[in-house]
Protein backbone atom coordinates (compact mmCIF):
# COMPACT_ATOMS: atom_id res chain seq x y z
CA UNK A 1 0.00 0.00 0.00
CA UNK A 2 0.67 1.66 -2.41
CA UNK A 3 3.29 1.46 -4.58
CA UNK A 4 1.99 3.75 -7.35
CA UNK A 5 -0.60 5.92 -5.66
CA UNK A 6 -0.17 7.28 -1.50
CA UNK A 7 -2.70 6.03 0.72
CA UNK A 8 -2.20 8.59 2.66
CA UNK A 9 -3.50 11.14 0.89
CA UNK A 10 -5.56 14.87 2.20
CA UNK A 11 -8.77 14.91 0.28
CA UNK A 12 -9.42 18.74 -1.06
CA UNK A 13 -13.11 20.18 -1.29
CA UNK A 14 -13.96 23.53 -1.75
CA UNK A 15 -16.78 22.78 1.01
CA UNK A 16 -14.61 22.33 4.70
CA UNK A 17 -17.73 20.07 5.53
CA UNK A 18 -17.42 17.91 2.77
CA UNK A 19 -13.72 18.14 3.24
CA UNK A 20 -13.89 16.39 6.83
CA UNK A 21 -16.48 13.73 5.60
CA UNK A 22 -14.16 12.75 2.94
CA UNK A 23 -11.70 12.27 4.83
CA UNK A 24 -13.01 10.27 7.61
CA UNK A 25 -14.29 8.29 5.17
CA UNK A 26 -11.05 7.56 3.77
CA UNK A 27 -9.20 6.70 6.55
CA UNK A 28 -12.73 4.02 7.47
CA UNK A 29 -11.97 2.52 4.12
CA UNK A 30 -7.67 1.99 5.32
CA UNK A 31 -8.61 0.82 8.55
CA UNK A 32 -11.12 -1.87 7.36
CA UNK A 33 -8.45 -2.89 4.22
CA UNK A 34 -6.05 -3.39 6.81
CA UNK A 35 -8.14 -4.69 9.74
CA UNK A 36 -9.40 -7.37 7.22
CA UNK A 37 -5.83 -8.09 6.02
CA UNK A 38 -4.65 -8.13 9.96
CA UNK A 39 -7.34 -10.80 11.20
CA UNK A 40 -8.56 -12.73 7.75
CA UNK A 41 -5.34 -13.57 6.18
CA UNK A 42 -1.66 -14.37 6.32
CA UNK A 43 -0.31 -11.33 4.11
CA UNK A 44 2.17 -9.06 5.49
CA UNK A 45 1.73 -5.31 4.70
CA UNK A 46 4.63 -2.94 3.20
CA UNK A 47 3.21 0.82 3.63
CA UNK A 48 4.76 3.28 1.58
CA UNK A 49 3.93 7.01 2.36
CA UNK A 50 4.70 10.54 2.26
CA UNK A 51 2.35 11.51 4.63
CA UNK A 52 2.12 12.65 8.30
CA UNK A 53 -1.01 11.26 8.29
CA UNK A 54 -0.13 7.78 8.33
CA UNK A 55 0.37 8.61 12.60
CA UNK A 56 -3.68 8.14 12.47
CA UNK A 57 -2.87 4.41 12.27
CA UNK A 58 0.07 3.57 14.13
CA UNK A 59 -2.67 1.73 16.69
CA UNK A 60 -3.74 -0.41 14.12
CA UNK A 61 -0.01 -0.61 12.30
CA UNK A 62 1.51 -1.73 15.86
CA UNK A 63 -0.67 -4.84 16.02
CA UNK A 64 0.46 -6.74 13.05
CA UNK A 65 3.82 -7.59 14.62
CA UNK A 66 6.42 -8.39 12.26
CA UNK A 67 3.69 -8.68 9.48
CA UNK A 68 3.96 -4.98 8.44
CA UNK A 69 6.92 -2.81 7.40
CA UNK A 70 6.10 1.31 7.38
CA UNK A 71 8.36 3.32 5.41
CA UNK A 72 8.77 6.36 3.57
CA UNK A 73 10.43 7.77 0.09
CA UNK A 74 13.44 10.09 1.09
CA UNK A 75 15.35 10.98 -1.51
CA UNK A 76 16.88 14.19 -0.02
CA UNK A 77 17.24 16.22 3.11
CA UNK A 78 18.17 19.30 1.14
CA UNK A 79 14.40 21.38 1.31
CA UNK A 80 15.87 23.72 -1.69
CA UNK A 81 15.99 20.17 -4.17
CA UNK A 82 12.70 19.09 -2.47
CA UNK A 83 11.33 22.47 -3.68
CA UNK A 84 12.37 21.88 -7.23
CA UNK A 85 11.09 18.29 -7.56
CA UNK A 86 8.63 17.53 -4.95
CA UNK A 87 6.79 20.85 -4.60
CA UNK A 88 3.46 19.71 -3.34
CA UNK A 89 4.97 16.65 -1.16
CA UNK A 90 5.53 16.79 2.62
CA UNK A 91 9.25 18.19 3.68
CA UNK A 92 11.86 16.03 4.51
CA UNK A 93 12.19 16.62 7.50
CA UNK A 94 8.67 15.66 8.21
CA UNK A 95 8.94 12.35 6.03
CA UNK A 96 12.15 12.11 8.37
CA UNK A 97 10.12 12.30 11.48
CA UNK A 98 7.61 10.31 10.74
CA UNK A 99 9.68 7.36 10.29
CA UNK A 100 11.73 7.87 13.52
CA UNK A 101 8.11 8.22 15.29
CA UNK A 102 6.82 4.96 13.37
CA UNK A 103 10.06 3.15 15.19
CA UNK A 104 9.83 4.69 18.06
CA UNK A 105 6.00 3.37 18.23
CA UNK A 106 7.72 0.00 17.97
CA UNK A 107 6.69 -0.13 14.04
CA UNK A 108 8.82 -2.17 11.63
CA UNK A 109 10.34 0.79 9.00
CA UNK A 110 12.07 0.53 5.73
CA UNK A 111 12.98 3.67 3.43
CA UNK A 112 12.90 3.94 0.08
CA UNK A 113 15.56 6.61 -0.80
CA UNK A 114 14.15 7.18 -3.99
CA UNK A 115 14.34 8.71 -6.76
CA UNK A 116 17.86 10.19 -6.08
CA UNK A 117 18.15 13.27 -8.34
CA UNK A 118 21.28 14.53 -10.04
CA UNK A 119 22.11 17.52 -7.78
CA UNK A 120 22.10 15.00 -4.10
CA UNK A 121 25.31 13.61 -5.20
CA UNK A 122 27.28 10.95 -3.08
CA UNK A 123 27.13 13.34 0.15
CA UNK A 124 23.60 13.41 -0.27
CA UNK A 125 22.94 10.15 -0.02
CA UNK A 126 25.13 9.31 2.82
CA UNK A 127 23.47 12.39 4.39
CA UNK A 128 20.19 10.34 4.27
CA UNK A 129 21.34 7.08 5.25
CA UNK A 130 22.96 8.81 8.33
CA UNK A 131 19.59 10.66 9.48
CA UNK A 132 17.63 7.04 9.05
CA UNK A 133 19.95 4.92 11.61
CA UNK A 134 17.74 6.02 14.37
CA UNK A 135 14.77 4.62 12.58
CA UNK A 136 16.67 0.83 12.07
CA UNK A 137 15.46 0.36 9.19
CA UNK A 138 14.99 -2.63 7.67
CA UNK A 139 15.51 -2.06 4.28
CA UNK A 140 16.94 0.73 2.11
CA UNK A 141 15.64 0.82 -1.34
CA UNK A 142 16.97 3.12 -3.26
CA UNK A 143 16.67 4.37 -7.18
CA UNK A 144 17.98 7.16 -9.42
CA UNK A 145 15.67 9.23 -11.03
CA UNK A 146 13.95 7.84 -13.96
CA UNK A 147 12.91 9.11 -17.60
CA UNK A 148 9.42 8.41 -17.46
CA UNK A 149 7.07 10.26 -19.69
CA UNK A 150 6.82 13.67 -18.79
CA UNK A 151 9.19 13.40 -16.17
CA UNK A 152 11.66 16.00 -17.93
CA UNK A 153 8.82 18.85 -18.49
CA UNK A 154 7.80 18.84 -15.72
CA UNK A 155 11.57 19.38 -13.85
CA UNK A 156 12.32 21.89 -16.47
CA UNK A 157 8.88 23.72 -15.95
CA UNK A 158 9.18 23.87 -11.64
CA UNK A 159 12.77 24.83 -12.48
CA UNK A 160 11.71 28.16 -14.81
CA UNK A 161 9.18 28.92 -12.16
CA UNK A 162 11.76 28.82 -9.48
CA UNK A 163 14.24 30.73 -11.47
CA UNK A 164 16.51 27.79 -10.70
CA UNK A 165 18.89 26.54 -13.79
CA UNK A 166 19.77 22.88 -13.70
CA UNK A 167 21.02 20.31 -16.22
CA UNK A 168 18.71 18.78 -18.12
CA UNK A 169 21.47 16.72 -19.57
CA UNK A 170 20.19 13.45 -17.85
CA UNK A 171 16.58 13.52 -18.56
CA UNK A 172 17.11 14.54 -22.57
CA UNK A 173 20.16 12.02 -23.30
CA UNK A 174 19.84 8.24 -22.54
CA UNK A 175 23.33 8.17 -22.72
CA UNK A 176 23.73 10.12 -20.17
CA UNK A 177 21.43 9.34 -18.46
CA UNK A 178 22.54 5.62 -18.01
CA UNK A 179 26.32 6.61 -17.08
CA UNK A 180 24.48 9.20 -14.03
CA UNK A 181 22.66 6.31 -13.04
CA UNK A 182 25.23 3.92 -13.02
CA UNK A 183 27.36 6.27 -11.07
CA UNK A 184 24.57 6.97 -8.72
CA UNK A 185 23.64 2.99 -7.87
CA UNK A 186 27.43 2.92 -6.73
CA UNK A 187 27.28 6.28 -4.71
CA UNK A 188 24.90 4.11 -2.53
CA UNK A 189 27.27 1.60 -2.36
CA UNK A 190 29.51 3.70 -1.00
CA UNK A 191 27.47 5.78 1.14
CA UNK A 192 25.90 2.71 2.62
CA UNK A 193 29.03 0.91 3.54
CA UNK A 194 30.02 4.02 4.82
CA UNK A 195 26.85 4.38 7.07
CA UNK A 196 27.39 0.36 7.86
CA UNK A 197 23.99 -0.11 5.86
CA UNK A 198 25.66 -2.44 3.14
CA UNK A 199 23.51 -5.77 4.45
CA UNK A 200 20.44 -3.55 3.82
CA UNK A 201 20.71 -1.83 0.94
CA UNK A 202 18.63 -3.08 -1.99
CA UNK A 203 19.31 -0.64 -4.90
CA UNK A 204 16.63 -0.77 -8.00
CA UNK A 205 18.57 -0.44 -11.24
CA UNK A 206 16.27 0.17 -14.22
CA UNK A 207 16.14 -3.19 -15.99
CA UNK A 208 15.05 -1.81 -19.28
CA UNK A 209 17.61 0.91 -19.42
CA UNK A 210 20.47 0.14 -17.51
CA UNK A 211 20.41 -3.66 -18.94
CA UNK A 212 19.89 -2.97 -22.66
CA UNK A 213 22.74 -3.91 -25.13
CA UNK A 214 24.06 -0.91 -25.91
CA UNK A 215 24.63 -0.30 -22.25
CA UNK A 216 26.33 -3.09 -21.45
CA UNK A 217 28.52 -3.14 -24.57
CA UNK A 218 29.80 0.65 -22.94
CA UNK A 219 30.73 -1.25 -19.37
CA UNK A 220 34.30 -1.65 -18.54
CA UNK A 221 33.91 -5.20 -18.12
CA UNK A 222 30.44 -6.24 -19.72
CA UNK A 223 30.34 -10.02 -17.52
CA UNK A 224 30.53 -8.49 -14.18
CA UNK A 225 28.28 -5.70 -14.41
CA UNK A 226 25.56 -7.85 -15.98
CA UNK A 227 26.24 -9.95 -12.70
CA UNK A 228 26.15 -6.97 -10.43
CA UNK A 229 22.52 -6.05 -12.39
CA UNK A 230 21.23 -9.22 -11.84
CA UNK A 231 22.36 -9.46 -8.09
CA UNK A 232 20.22 -6.38 -7.24
CA UNK A 233 17.66 -7.93 -9.31
CA UNK A 234 17.43 -11.54 -7.92
CA UNK A 235 17.67 -9.58 -4.16
CA UNK A 236 15.06 -10.49 -1.51
CA UNK A 237 14.54 -7.41 0.68
CA UNK A 238 14.65 -7.95 4.41
CA UNK A 239 11.46 -8.97 6.43
CA UNK A 240 11.47 -8.72 10.44
CA UNK A 241 12.59 -12.08 11.33
CA UNK A 242 13.85 -13.14 8.67
CA UNK A 243 17.14 -13.98 7.78
CA UNK A 244 18.94 -11.06 5.16
CA UNK A 245 20.35 -11.42 1.89
CA UNK A 246 23.69 -11.38 0.32
CA UNK A 247 25.28 -8.08 -0.64
CA UNK A 248 25.77 -8.34 -4.84
CA UNK A 249 29.66 -7.37 -5.43
CA UNK A 250 30.19 -4.66 -7.18
CA UNK A 251 31.61 -4.78 -10.72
Amino acid sequence: MCSMTDPYQVIHNRDPFKQRMLQKCARSVRRKVLTAIRDRSSLNVRILTRSPLAREDFDLMKSFGDRLLLGTSLPTLDQTIANLYEPKAPAPKQKLKLLLDAHAAGIPTYVAVAPVYPEVGYQGILEVFEAVKEAAPHTIFMEPVNLRLGVAERINAEATKLDRKIDMSPYLDSEVWAKYAIRTLHDAERAAEAAGFSDRLHLWPDHDALGSKHVVKTQPNPEAYVRWLEGWWKRISEWPGRQQSSHPSTP
